[in-house]
C-alpha cells in the first residue's frame, strides 16, 4: 500500500496528476496544490493523456480526476483507474456534486470528492486532507442514508470487471463496433468478442444493449449512453 504523504516532509518527488479538460480549473488546482506542498504536478486534458502518462510512469501519489472529460463519461474513468492502478489514490473533482454522485464516487473507490464550486481556500483544505491520508467529502453531505439495494448489486458486479473489460464497456457505451474496439485497443476482434461475453456474464445481462443500459443506470446522467450496434 502506498503510504500517505506527509505534507510537512513532502518534496519535489511527490507527484500529482490533475486530469481535467478545463485549463483554467487545472490552473486553480495547481495553485491550490502548490500552496500546500512542493510537488511535481502533471496535467492531462483528456483521459487518453492521463493513461499515457501513467503507462510511462505509474509512481504517482495522487490523481485529481474530473468525472466528465474527453475519453470518459461518468464513473468509467474512475472504475478503470481503480482496477488498473489500485495503489494510486484518486480524488474526484466534479461540477456534479449531488449526494448520489458523491456516494457512487466513494463506492467506486475514490479517496475523496471535491466539488468544483469550492474556492481555492476550500480546495486547498480538501486536497491537504487527502494528501495526509484522510477521506474528504463536503462537510454538508450526509452519506449515511441507506443505499438502493439494486444499485448496490449492480455496482458490485461492475467492479468485478478487469481493466481491459472496463475499457471495452466504455467503448460499447460510445456505440463502437467490435472491429472498431479491436482496432483502438490493438487486439483481435475475437479477443473483443471474448471480453464482451465476459462482460455480459459478470453483469448478468444477455446483450450488449443491456450491458450499456446497466452501466448507464448506475452512472445516472454521468455515463453517456449510446445504442450499441451488434457488430
Amino acid at each position: 500500500m502506498r503510504e500517505p504523504v506527509d505534507s510537512m516532509t513532502a518534496s519535489d518527488s511527490t507527484r500529482i496528476v490533475i486530469a481535467d479538460d478545463h485549463p483554467l480549473f487545472r490552473d486553480a488546482l495547481r495553485q491550490a496544490v502548490a500552496s500546500i506542498m512542493p510537488a511535481q504536478i502533471d496535467e492531462a486534458g483528456t483521459f487518453e493523456e492521463l493513461t499515457a502518462r501513467l503507462e510511462q510512469e505509474a509512481d504517482v501519489d495522487l490523481i485529481l480526476l474530473d468525472l466528465s472529460m474527453p475519453g470518459i463519461s461518468g464513473f468509467s474513468g474512475l472504475i478503470y483507474l481503480r482496477a488498473q492502478y489500485s495503489a494510486i489514490p484518486v480524488v474526484v473533482v466534479s461540477a456534479s456534486d449531488d449526494v448520489a454522485t458523491i456516494r457512487r464516487s466513494m463506492d467506486f473507490g475514490a479517496s475523496g470528492f471535491i466539488p468544483k464550486r469550492l474556492g481555492v481556500d476550500a480546495l486547498r483544505t480538501a486536497i491537504l486532507k487527502v494528501i495526509e491520508g484522510d477521506i474528504w467529502i463536503p462537510p454538508d453531505v450526509d452519506l449515511s442514508a441507506a443505499a438502493d439495494p439494486e444499485m448496490t448489486r449492480l455496482r458490485d458486479r461492475l467492479v468485478t470487471l478487469t481493466p481491459q473489460q472496463v475499457r471495452v464497456l466504455m467503448m460499447l457505451s460510445e456505440g463502437l463496433l467490435n472491429k472498431q474496439i479491436a482496432y483502438e485497443l490493438g487486439v483481435s476482434e475475437a479477443t473483443i468478442k471474448a471480453h464482451v461475453s465476459a462482460i455480459l456474464q459478470k453483469l448478468g445481462v444477455d446483450s450488449r444493449t443491456q450491458a450499456v443500459i446497466a452501466a448507464a443506470r448506475i452512472a445516472g446522467d454521468q455515463w453517456r449512453q449510446s445504442e450499441p450496434s451488434a457488430g
